[in-house]
């Protein structure tokens, strides 16, 4: 069974469809990584699973009963950590785990026992008495995803977690999040960092302009570009125009073009020396030629028409 289902969730303001009919699944042990530009979508989704905001049409299911027919059971089996950090700047580290346990339901002794637990394994323990206020970016990150984890959620709701800190504090949070995921959590995580959700997520679910335009293992998204048939073409493309090239449409998708480069991606079946003498046969002196694996970026390129990064 699935820990969170959501089915044809929308959300809209004013004029701006924000969530667009998005249905996906987030099953136990399995972190799937919702992924996409800002503004997609994606903390919308996540403010709509936690209750934060109420859907304008669908249905968000937490360890398969409907969230709205008892928000606090729902709540109770969830984790939230939000990308705005939700701490206490003048509490210290283990003062800010034990609020948060209470608030989550714990006893007193529960939530003081469950404080120390949760420092050691963040690597906290020789900080837990400092104030909030004195620790690092990563540090801080730490923390607040410790205040969700207080009452064991099954389910964790992770908006972007290692925004804007140093790489060392982003591998200790990562690392800390697979150990979750292989107690048997169930983790959506959203993040707009590319190889995070190459290197974390089993599977991964492309959100823009509010709509999910694809889901899959990394595997199953490179697949759906041309598997291993995925071409860069080095030559003097500024005034050359594929779409006028005879059958080009037919036998190769464009990717991305710029004035030095083309990248696209076999149509069909062909073998990829097939490919390759159509592709040195074009009507451009082509000075290079390199077949590769469709990285996450060429697949989101492809969806979207835009890098996830602008």
């Amino acid at each position: 069974m699935s820990h969170l289902k959501i089915e044809h969730l929308s959300k809209t303001f004013g004029a701006i469809r924000a969530v667009d009919a998005v249905s996906f699944e987030v099953r136990p042990g399995e972190i799937y990584g919702l992924l996409g530009p800002n503004g997609a979508g994606k903390t919308t989704t996540i403010s709509m699973i936690s209750g934060l905001l109420k859907p304008d049409a669908g249905e968000v299911f937490v360890g398969g009963k409907p969230f709205w027919s008892n928000p606090q059971q729902a709540k109770r089996i969830m984790g939230v950590v939000p990308q705005e950090l939700a701490i206490y700047e003048e509490l210290s580290g283990r003062e800010n785990l034990e609020f948060w346990g209470r608030m989550a339901g714990l006893s007193s002794s529960e939530a003081r026992s469950r404080a120390v637990e949760l420092l050691e394994s963040l690597t906290l323990t020789d900080r837990a008495k400092d104030a909030v206020k004195t620790y690092s970016g990563g540090m801080k990150r730490r923390i607040n995803l410790g205040c969700a984890l207080l009452h064991r959620p099954k389910l964790l709701l992770l908006d972007e977690p290692t925004v804007g800190i140093d790489p060392q504090a982003r591998l200790n949070i990562l690392e800390f999040i697979r150990n979750l995921r292989a107690s048997g959590t169930a983790i959506l995580y959203t993040t707009h960092y590319l190889e995070e959700a190459e290197t974390l997520c089993q599977r991964i679910g492309i959100i823009d302009h509010g709509r999910l335009l694809a889901e899959g293992t990394l595997s199953e998204l490179q697949e759906r570009l041309g598997g291993d048939r995925v071409f860069v073409l080095e030559a003097d493309f500024k005034d050359a125009s594929p779409d006028n090239w005879n059958g080009f449409h037919q036998r190769f998708r464009i990717i991305q073009k710029s004035e030095r480069q083309l990248v696209v991606a076999a149509v069909g079946t062909r073998d990829s020396s097939e490919c390759l003498k159509d592709l040195l046969n074009l009507p451009v002196r082509v000075e290079n030629v390199t077949l590769k694996r469709p990285s996450l970026n060429d697949v989101f390129l492809q969806l979207t028409g835009r890098e996830l990064r602008e």
